[in-house]
């Protein structure tokens, strides 16, 4: 079933209803779908008013179409009963869909540290791969730097800022929760995605002990981030974090 074509110019879009079945999710979709506050926010206006924006999506082989923006609203409508569900569809290259996802993604109002962590390095990676040039080459202008200038540009963060991001794609999953948890902040969690993932578990169980004896344990201030940095070895931060 077509709904009424969206006029735009020469690039007319049509939006049309796709059955829920043929849609598949994003396979590296950073961003999590969750049953929580505002998903029930977004089930109750699209219960009262529908869904006012459409998906966008891409044709993929065997008649599917991959959501490129709007999961939430997908997950919204399969709870609601709907069969099927307005969408646009683009043709777009496999980076092209990455750049779009995350850009259609990144500028909601609440995003956590691990959704961005990864966004901005998938937006990281294609925008690196787009510049031709191996990651090994060195110059005065390198992909990375360029790629994480752009990516500043677009999203307001430093360039710095980027960098400390992407980052945190290195912890281990246990202490990338604990970061969205808020059991620990952003510069201490930076500092920490530079150890091994040896020294993260054990640093770890280390935090999970404290937590069980300390019910005020947490780590928010830039004093853990201190201790890391001046560390010549991993047992004396442990030392130091029991002091």
């Amino acid at each position: 079933m077509t709904e009424p074509n969206r006029q735009s110019g020469e690039n007319e879009e049509r939006i049309i209803e796709i059955e829920i079945e043929r849609l598949r999710p994003f396979k590296e979709h950073p961003f999590q779908v969750k049953d929580d506050k505002e998903m029930f926010l977004l089930q109750e206006s699209i219960e009262k008013y529908g869904i006012l924006n459409p998906l966008i999506v891409r044709p993929v082989p065997d008649g599917y179409y991959e959501i490129i923006s709007g999961h939430r609203r997908k997950h919204a409508a399969e709870k609601l009963g709907y069969r099927k569900v307005p969408v646009i569809i683009r043709v777009l290259s496999e980076d092209d869909s990455i750049l779009s996802m995350v850009d259609s993604n990144l500028h909601r109002e609440r995003i956590s540290y691990s959704e961005k962590a990864f966004a901005y390095k998938l937006k990281n990676d294609v925008l690196k791969r787009k510049s031709g040039r191996k990651k090994s080459q060195v110059d005065h202008k390198t992909p990375r730097k360029r790629a994480i200038e752009i990516i500043s540009e677009d999203c307001g963060d430093s360039p710095k800022q980027v960098q400390r991001y992407i980052s945190l794609t290195k912890l281990i999953p246990e202490m990338l929760q604990k970061l969205d948890d808020e059991i620990i902040s952003f510069c201490p969690a930076v500092e920490i995605a530079a150890l091994s993932e040896k020294e993260q578990k054990e640093l770890l169980v280390a935090m999970e002990y404290l937590i069980e004896i300390r019910s005020d344990f947490s780590i928010f201030t830039d004093q853990f981030s201190e201790i890391v940095h001046v560390c010549n070895n991993f047992n004396l931060m442990m030392d130091l974090l029991f002091q």
